[in-house]
C-alpha cells in the first residue's frame, strides 16, 4: 500500500487524513493541540493503528497549518513537506464541493477566505484576507459573558435556549421603513442587550455574530471575484447553529452557502491532495 498523509496543525486541534494508492480518502481524524509536536505524533499514532497502516506504507507526509513550523525533524524517519495553508484550504474546498470556482472560507481560531479556480484544469489559488472573528473569538469573550465559560460544548448547549432578539439590534427596531432587507437583519451585534438578556442569550449571540462576519465578509469577496458559490470550512461548521444560519443568510441574499461534507477536514484534505496533484 502507498498512501499519501496530510496533516493540518491548527490553533486547537491537529488533524490528519490520508488518500490510499486508488486516491479513496481514508477517514479523517483529530486530536486536541495543546502542544504542536506532541499532539502531531499523537495523531500519527493514532491515524496509523486505527488504518492498520505502517511506517513502510507511507509514502509522503504533506504538513501544514499555524503549528506545522515547529515540526522541524522527520516523524518516525518520514520526511515532512510543508505546504501553503491557503493552497490547502482552497484545493480542500473545491474537493469537497465539487466545483470548478468558488471562494472558500475557514473558520476556525480566526477566519480566513481563498479564491480557488480549476476551470482550466489548472489549479490556482489567491488568499483574499480574512478576519481575527472566530472561534478563538467565541472561546474569548465566553469566558467574560458567560461566567467563565469556555467549553465549546458548553456554550453550544447555551446557545441552543438563546434568543438573540435580546442582544442584537435588528432593522425594525431602527426604522419602519422599507429598505428591501428583511425587518429581522441584524443591524448591530450586540447593539441591543436586553437586562433581562440571560448567558443562553448571550451565547447565541456570540455565535451569530461570528456566523454573520463570516458570511457577510465572504460575500464581499465572492462579488469581487465573480462568484455566487461559496464554501465553508474549518470547525465552526459543525457546531450546529451554524447550517440554520447560513442557509437563513442564502435566503436573504443572491450568495449560495455550501456546508460539504467533511467540511472540518476541508485543510487537512487539501495538504493529501497536493501531494497526488504532483504524481
Amino acid at each position: 500500500m502507498s498512501v499519501i498523509i496530510g496533516i493540518d496543525i491548527g490553533g486547537s486541534t491537529t488533524k490528519i487524513v490520508g488518500f490510499d494508492s486508488g486516491k479513496r480518502l481514508i477517514q479523517p481524524m483529530f486530536v486536541r493541540a495543546t502542544d504542536p509536536v506532541t499532539s502531531v505524533y499523537g495523531a500519527f499514532g493514532k491515524f496509523t493503528s486505527e488504518n492498520g497502516l505502517g511506517i513502510s506504507d507511507i509514502e509522503k507526509v504533506m504538513i501544514t497549518g499555524v503549528g506545522s513550523t515547529m515540526i522541524k525533524s522527520p516523524i518516525y524517519g518520514l520526511s515532512c513537506e510543508h505546504v501553503k495553508e491557503f493552497n490547502c484550504v482552497g484545493l480542500g474546498g473545491l474537493f469537497l464541493s465539487r466545483l470548478d470556482r468558488a471562494v472558500i472560507v475557514s473558520m476556525g481560531t480566526g477566519t480566513s477566505i481563498t479564491y480557488g479556480d480549476c476551470t482550466d484544469g489548472r489549479y490556482s489559488f489567491e488568499y483574499l484576507g480574512g478576519t481575527g472573528v472566530g472561534g478563538g473569538t467565541v472561546m474569548g469573550l465566553s469566558k467574560k459573558l458567560l461566567g467563565g465559560v469556555s467549553s465549546i460544548d458548553s456554550i453550544v448547549e447555551l446557545a441552543a435556549d438563546g434568543d438573540v432578539g435580546r442582544v442584537d439590534l435588528q432593522i425594525k427596531e431602527m426604522t419602519d421603513k422599507d429598505f428591501g432587507l428583511p425587518a429581522n437583519l441584524t443591524a448591530a451585534n450586540f447593539g441591543k442587550v436586553d437586562d433581562l438578556a440571560t448567558r443562553s442569550d448571550l451565547a447565541a449571540g456570540l455565535l451569530n455574530m461570528v456566523f454573520e462576519t463570516a458570511a457577510m465578509i465572504s460575500r464581499f469577496a465572492a462579488r469581487s471575484c465573480g462568484v455566487a458559490d461559496i464554501v465553508l470550512t474549518g470547525n465552526l461548521t459543525t457546531i450546529p447553529q451554524c447550517a440554520p444560519k447560513f442557509e437563513e443568510l442564502r435566503g436573504i441574499f443572491s450568495e449560495n452557502y455550501i456546508i460539504p461534507e467533511n467540511s472540518q477536514y476541508a485543510t487537512v484534505i487539501g495538504a493529501a491532495l497536493l501531494a497526488l496533484m504532483d504524481r
